[in-house]
């Protein structure tokens, strides 16, 4: 099992797999397979996220008219935030949704539509499309903001582009932001080029790397403190924090926080393989593996063949529908290797681009847009090894981490996995 994947893999990974070399084989494989299982479970039983903390922020709801930012996993103890708050009587008056929508049943790029919500009669208000930011009229009749939504630590990921015009929202009409944290299961490292915000838009806003290492209440406090909001706007933050989470942790998420990220293993992959959105490559949209595999029609290197579908609510005619691609399967790489690594993988990105037949058709102008640079995709087009790519951001990575210091709400990681300790 662990030999077949010295071939699309990098020393760094090949290090990890010699680690276990010493143990016999069906045990290294018995102790992979259940070593993970083992310890993500326990974490996830230890963390108490901020929505579970309910003594913390029911007396800042008290008498009050509450708008909530929500969707599919703000969930506390098996029950959603909106039913949890309506049994304790408080007064609701309107819920925002992000990308994909309130119960997260919206595919990538679908438009979310407002509405009235059949189950609790609830106003739903989108916050994808036209409409990204809360508008006064939206805001007038509350007076206290919930945000609680389950980020996964990408850059491109677009619920923290949808905390920031909450956040200008908020601050434009003097309300209160409470925002229920939760941990990040990619905070374990930081990684990728700084966006230049030359090419700001919706799927990166801010001037931090791919992989920018904080939780939801840990990137507010940034938005506020490095003054990124419109005309240097302060919002008035109230963060209940989660209880016994570090970065060093590993958290698998108990819900799956979009539709094509359903795994732990597709989450962990997230930053490395939504790069090949601006490109001609496949990542699985339209299978049962969504970011945990990619290839295109044609691709000569790989022995992982998928047909991608059209999946309604998922993927709506995904790239290659019907049709036969082929490239690699990386569920396997993810959950034995990723978190060791600590770091973004290049390394398909690197080598797709090196067999095209017609390079000028691979990337696409989303691409520069996902990396917040034109200068990666001029790096790999020039030939730039993985190393000399890292190399040049190092600069920028230096001073973020100096930036993202003030900001931290948990313990850092220590720059190795923890089950090392």
């Amino acid at each position: 099992m662990l030999s077949m994947l010295n071939k699309y893999i990098y020393p760094s990974q090949r290090q990890a797999i010699q680690a276990f070399s010493f143990l016999d084989f069906s045990f290294r494989f018995l102790f992979l397979l259940v070593l993970p299982i083992f310890f993500f479970s326990n974490i996830n039983a230890q963390i108490a996220v901020g929505a579970e903390k309910m003594n913390e922020y029911l007396p800042l709801l008290k008498n009050k008219k509450v708008s909530l930012v929500v969707n599919q996993t703000s969930m506390v103890k098996g029950s959603h935030l909106v039913d949890t708050l309506l049994k304790r009587k408080v007064k609701l008056i309107n819920i925002f949704a992000p990308e994909h929508g309130f119960r997260g049943d919206h595919s990538a790029g679908e438009k979310v539509k407002s509405g009235i919500d059949a189950t609790t009669k609830l106003q739903i208000i989108s916050l994808y499309g036209k409409n990204k930011k809360p508008t006064e009229a939206q805001l007038a009749k509350c007076d206290v903001v919930i945000f609680d939504i389950q980020d996964v630590g990408a850059r491109f990921y677009t619920y923290i582009s949808t905390l920031h015009y909450v956040m200008e929202a908020c601050s434009e009409s003097h309300k209160m932001l409470i925002i229920l944290d939760r941990p990040n299961p990619n905070g374990y490292y930081v990684d990728g080029p700084i966006l230049d915000t030359a090419y700001r838009s919706f799927v990166g806003m801010h001037p931090v790397p791919i992989v920018h290492g904080l939780t939801i209440g840990e990137y507010a406090q940034m938005i506020n403190g490095e003054r990124w909001l419109k005309d240097s706007l302060q919002c008035k933050l109230q963060i209940v924090k989660c209880d016994r989470y570090t970065h060093d942790q590993l958290y698998r998420l108990p819900i799956k926080p979009s539709p094509n990220l359903p795994t732990s293993e597709a989450i962990f992959l997230y930053p490395s393989l939504c790069l090949f959105e601006g490109t001609n490559v496949s990542l699985g949209r339209g299978t049962y593996k969504p970011f945990e595999c990619l290839g295109k029609p044609g691709n000569s290197i790989g022995d992982y063949n998928f047909i991608p579908m059209n999946m309604p609510g998922i993927a709506e005619k995904p790239p290659f529908q019907d049709t036969i691609c082929r490239g690699f399967l990386l569920s396997e790489y993810a959950n034995n290797f990723m978190y060791f690594d600590m770091k973004i993988n290049l390394y398909w990105l690197i080598e797709l681009y090196k067999v095209e037949n017609d390079k000028s058709t691979f990337f696409n102008l989303f691409f520069d847009k996902l990396a917040g640079t034109s200068k990666l995709r001029k790096q790999i087009v020039e030939g730039k090894s993985e190393e000399d790519i890292r190399q040049s951001w190092q600069e920028g990575l230096q001073k973020y981490n100096q930036i993202r210091k003030k900001y931290l709400l948990y313990r850092d990681f220590t720059g190795k996995p923890w089950i090392y300790e």
